[in-house]
């Protein structure tokens, strides 16, 4: 069962979410979490309500992202305390120049670095199986 009385968290919507937000697609997921992974049983795992620990904790060192990320955010509430919070434009008239933290920024620059590196990794990759193929079939002509 869920550890919050009201509404559970679904953590599988989650991980989609996070992926989507950094860009990442089922299979390039699918790729780091290993061979037994493929782009259907992320679907499927998406879909799941909670996943096990162990599994989130992978999910998490792929994605770059705290395991909690996963585990306790709730869109509905987020939406929630933003609706009431900016109602209005009210920070606007509140008198106070709003001051936001550069570290998300940071953060976002860093994910899309090492998304990049990647896709380059898995470019190499694909680039050396062609060459082994490539000898396999020079070979056996």
């Amino acid at each position: 069962m869920s550890e919050s009385p009201s509404k559970s968290i679904h953590q599988g919507r989650n991980v989609k979410r996070f992926r989507e937000m950094l860009g990442i697609k089922q299979d390039a997921l699918a790729y780091e979490l290993g061979e037994d992974w493929n782009q259907k049983k992320i679907s499927l795992l998406e879909q799941k309500e909670e996943i096990e620990n162990s599994l989130l904790a992978q999910i998490a060192e792929v994605l770059k992202l705290p395991v909690e990320a996963f585990q306790n955010f709730d869109e509905e509430q987020a939406v929630n305390i933003i609706a009431n919070t900016f109602t209005q434009g009210s920070f606007l008239n509140t008198g106070h120049t709003p001051t936001f933290n550069v570290n998300p920024i940071d953060k976002l620059i860093q994910l899309h670095e090492e998304k990049i590196a990647l896709y380059e990794r898995m470019l190499k990759e694909k680039d050396e199986i062609m060459e082994r193929l490539e000898r396999l079939l020079k070979g056996s002509q």
